[in-house]
């Protein structure tokens, strides 16, 4: 019987390998982006061509490789980070592992020029799927050039599920952005086909903080600085009123490395638990420098997820320092001290009398002592106007009739009386140029009912015309818990969740727009400027013909900032910047290049859930009938497109069953 178990070949294990540390172009930069930073690096340089997808190249200053190092370094587990077990307890670099470049290199095409500042040539190295193609002695500055060609060519299921390159750009840019924020100390520049998207020169924290999410951030930063045995704490938190539901700044350092640490975002928002409305997120960018021996980052390839010794006690460290952060400029509200046993201090009042003010008028006046006016302004005599003019004293609108055609009778004895018993007799002026108005005319009755059958009929925006009910007015019986529309339907009870069914409604409705190239947009009248981060608002270019067929008219202003010239005409009253966080949110990382369809029905399902109507709003009858004819009429009426019910039938049977 033959062997079953044999030992892979290292171009096999590098390939599993890859699946954890290679996931997408992103995964690349942040690997050797991290190298250059530990090699001493000041400057980083990185150039895409086809969003990373063709190529990734990343050119530092740092020290550079020998020819046997920069041979040795595409190894599995080779690296000069770490020689002993024991090392992995007292960490000061970003990477140890030594898996990074030979993960890279089994699913891509490796060319590395690197040279020493003490050496005069320095070595070329050309590797295609772990197989070294080329080894030479070239003329290369000092520092690394790694030049990253066809990621994914040998693996193309991998390369087919890749994000739109506008997707897989921004992963790139968020996680340059995530290194640049705690290395203020290193300039990075970042293009992508010859243009410029990143430009970050040396600066301090904060300054690096705005350069990379805008101006706008500046003012909105309170700063947090404690220092303890245990943890130093410091970085910036953002003010209450900066919040947001949807896409908050938020990130975790700890010895220069990002993490993501729910125990510690949880102290975060307890901190902010009184200040915030229900939902909103606040801004933050906290640094946590503690002892190398009381950590392990060994958890996942990713190095994102750490695990601390002390955490209980970082976590009430971190909760004193935000509140302090907080409290010292005004951020939380004032205390209530207790008034029990406080000492009564009473009012003050005047000695003086005071004098009520007296008011004389004249009990005699009947202001209806003139004759009553009829019902109807346009059946008044001619007399009745002359006796109104009369008494109001108006000489200056005295004439002889004779003056004015036959036609004008009519008009003056309709639209005179009206005017001048309102009291407003300036109305009278367009009469000034006739002299000594007599009215002689007979009573006349115009007739207004051509007038009213042409006129339109003005339908409410949010619920549209439709046609005949599915559910007839009087089935409706009410709307209870804010929530629920209840019907009578045959054989039982309808239960209607009305946000999730206008949800359903609003859905079809912008699927439709986008796919007829049609948008129902209505413009502001003063347009608000939405400042966003580099990463997101590489999303934002790349969605923006959606977004214009769904209603939203932005102009690009560059360096992240768009302005908002039209909304769609659901979301009047909505705040447009959290609607475009939320389709934001939902598209970042939720489709695939092979799927342009599904980016229409993210956008429109966000869209939707931000403008539909909310719960706990009341309705009346009329809204309550549109809803359900409207939700009958959709193609799709049971569940939304992210699978939620909405709609519950109750039989007569379930209901006979409770009272038995």
């Amino acid at each position: 019987m033959s062997d079953i178990i044999r030992l892979l070949p290292d171009s096999v294990a590098n390939q599993i390998a890859a699946g954890e540390v290679v996931q997408r172009p992103a995964s690349v930069v942040k690997e050797l982006v991290e190298n250059a930073i530990d090699a001493g690096a000041t400057l980083v340089n990185i150039l895409l061509k086809d969003h990373g997808r063709t190529l990734i190249q990343v050119i530092d200053n740092g020290k550079g490789m020998s020819v046997t190092d920069a041979r040795m370094a595409f190894e599995r587990h080779a690296t000069s980070k770490i020689q002993s077990a024991g090392d992995l307890f007292n960490l000061n670099t970003l990477g140890f592992r030594g898996e990074a470049l030979a993960s890279i290199a089994a699913v891509s095409q490796i060319e590395l020029r690197t040279r020493r500042k003490e050496d005069e040539l320095g070595a070329l190295i050309a590797i295609a799927a772990s197989q070294i193609e080329k080894q030479e002695v070239i003329v290369t500055p000092e520092g690394s050039n790694f030049a990253i060609k066809n990621i994914f060519f040998n693996v193309p299921a991998r390369r087919k599920f890749l994000k739109t390159p506008q997707v897989e750009l921004s992963n790139i840019v968020h996680e340059v952005e995530r290194i640049a924020l705690v290395h203020p100390e290193v300039a990075f520049v970042l293009r992508n086909n010859d243009s410029e998207i990143l430009n970050l020169p040396l600066s301090g924290v904060r300054q690096r903080i705005v350069n990379i999410f805008g101006k706008g951030l500046n003012q909105q930063l309170l700063s947090v600085d404690v220092a303890t045995t245990v943890v130093k704490v410091s970085g910036f938190v953002g003010k209450p009123e900066a919040a947001r539901k949807k896409n908050a700044i938020q990130f975790f350092f700890v010895n220069g490395r990002y993490m993501r640490h729910p125990y510690f975002h949880r102290a975060v928002m307890q901190c902010y638990e009184s200040l915030l409305a229900e939902g909103e997120m606040p801004n933050y960018f906290l640094y946590l420098d503690v002892d190398p021996a009381t950590i392990d980052v060994n958890i996942h390839p990713t190095k994102t997820e750490i695990k601390f010794e002390d955490e209980i006690v970082i976590y009430q460290i971190l909760l004193a320092a935000i509140k302090e952060a907080l409290g010292k400029f005004s951020a939380v509200p004032s205390i209530d001290f207790d008034q029990e046993g406080a000492l009564d201090i009473p009012a003050f009042t005047s000695k003086q009398d005071i004098n009520m003010p007296k008011v004389n008028f004249d009990q005699s006046y009947d202001p209806f002592a003139s004759k009553p006016i009829t019902n109807s302004p346009f059946q008044r005599s001619s007399s009745s106007v002359k006796s109104s003019i009369d008494n109001h004293s108006a000489p200056a609108y005295k004439s002889r009739i004779n003056q004015l055609p036959e036609a004008d009778d009519t008009i003056l004895s309709a639209i005179a009386p009206q005017t001048i018993e309102s009291g407003i007799s300036g109305n009278m002026d367009f009469l000034s140029s006739k002299q000594e108005i007599i009215i002689e005319s007979e009573p006349q009755t115009i007739d207004l009912s051509p007038m009213v059958e042409s006129l339109p009929i003005v339908e409410s925006k949010l619920f549209a015309e439709t046609q005949e009910p599915i559910i007839s007015e009087k089935d409706i019986l009410l709307h209870t818990s804010g929530k629920y529309i209840v019907a009578v339907v045959n054989g039982g009870i309808m239960l209607i969740d009305h946000h999730r069914a206008h949800i359903q409604i609003l859905f079809e409705e912008f699927i439709e727009r986008i796919s007829e190239h049609r948008g129902a947009s209505q413009r502001v009248l003063f347009p608000e400027v939405i400042q966003f981060s580099h990463s997101d608002a590489i999303l934002i270019s790349d969605i923006l013909e959606e977004l214009y067929h769904l209603g939203f008219d932005l102009a690009d202003l560059g360096g992240g900032s768009f302005s908002v010239n039209g909304i769609p005409s659901e979301a009047e009253g909505k705040s447009v910047e959290e609607m475009l966080n939320k389709i934001l949110t939902s598209i970042r990382d939720g489709y695939t290049s092979a799927a342009q369809e599904e980016v229409n029905s993210r956008l429109s399902l966000s869209l939707a859930e931000s403008a539909s109507i909310p719960y706990g709003k009341k309705l009346t009858q009329e809204e309550m009938q549109s809803i359900v004819s409207r939700l009958f009429m959709c193609n799709t009426h049971n569940h939304t497109p992210d699978g939620k019910t909405i709609i519950q039938n109750i039989t007569t049977d379930e209901v006979d069953k409770r009272f038995k």
